[in-house]
């Protein structure tokens, strides 16, 4: 299972969650393992049975207005409580003053204390978009991700045979790259792989003979995608002598991180434009997303005929 530590997300700068610690150092490697966020006002009335381990909790302003209302022994008691908890980290928001209380037992327990300047529903949101992207499950592959007529194509193949060559031709054809070499996937939802580039090479394409290619200060920022949905894998293989699908009638899918991808084979071989075919593909597969299949409604022109034909020539009685 993908994890964080709270350290990780203080570090974080990109995300404009603007933390700063408080206290509690000695738990910065508390780790972090569900986006979902969590505020402990019934933890600190006194009902602990709600409060979920490993999540982040968030301390507002409604909180800290309700510890106010406390006697300073109850709220040692109550905060001592909830800092026992196998919680990660706790978070206050919009520059909120922590309780000297709150400030001694996160040093006491070494759980982390955190503030940020935003308010509450905005840090929430913020947070957990960060997490779901950093713990979804994910892999790398090798290979090229395209973004082709609105469809994120990942074009696979063994090292040499021409994926960089042919993305540069879809490039030049006005087509946008998202990743080459390697691609970075990240399960998003039951059905959604999204593909990226590492940060070391992103925009960048390797074309042998040349070198290392900055794809984005070549062609311009409209070249490029950050991020793009893999919605079609298509894999390059030298032509072979056994044969390939004519008609398009067998789908074939590829599992990645559980979820099934359309996986489409392409022979390459001499004379055959490689960037031309795969826009063709991308095209074809943005009709089956639309419903239309052209090779299964020739099937059933092609039933129809033999059947009516079949009825004609029956014998009379």
């Amino acid at each position: 299972m993908p994890t964080i530590t709270v350290q990780e997300l203080l570090n974080e700068r990109s995300s404009q969650l603007q933390l700063k610690l408080l206290a509690g150092e000695k738990g910065l490697s508390n780790k972090i393992t569900i986006p979902r966020i969590q505020k402990p006002a019934l933890a600190l009335a006194g009902y602990l049975a709600q409060v979920h381990p490993d999540r982040i909790q968030i301390l507002g302003k409604s909180e800290l207005e309700y510890l106010k209302t406390l006697p300073s022994e109850e709220v040692s008691r109550r905060i001592g409580a909830l800092c026992q908890l196998p919680i990660s980290c706790l978070i206050l928001t919009s520059n909120l003053e922590a309780p000297p209380e709150l400030i001694t037992c996160a040093n006491n327990r070494g759980l982390p204390l955190l503030r940020s300047s935003v308010i509450s529903s905005v840090i929430i949101s913020r947070i957990t978009s960060y997490l779901e992207e950093r713990l979804a499950p994910g892999t790398m592959v090798h290979g090229v991700l395209m973004d082709l007529f609105g469809v994120g194509v990942l074009i696979k193949g063994k090292s040499g045979i021409g994926k960089s060559e042919c993305a540069l031709e879809l490039i030049v054809r006005g087509h946008r790259l998202v990743a080459d070499d390697v691609v970075k996937l990240k399960l998003r939802s039951a059905e959604v792989i999204i593909g990226s580039s590492p940060e070391l090479s992103r925009y960048l394409i390797e074309i042998r003979g040349i070198g290392i290619l900055n794809i984005k200060e070549l062609f311009g920022v409209t070249s490029v995608r950050y991020r793009k949905r893999v919605e079609l894998m298509v894999n390059l293989e030298q032509w072979q002598k056994h044969s390939y699908e004519r008609l398009g009638l067998e789908e074939q899918t590829i599992n990645v991180l559980a979820v099934d991808i359309p996986l489409v084979n392409i022979p390459v071989g001499p004379g055959r434009n490689l960037a031309i075919i795969i826009e063709v593909a991308a095209r074809n597969q943005l009709l089956k997303l639309k419903g239309y299949n052209s090779a299964k409604i020739l099937d059933q022109k092609l039933t129809h005929q033999l059947t009516q034909r079949a009825k004609k020539i029956q014998p009379a009685g």
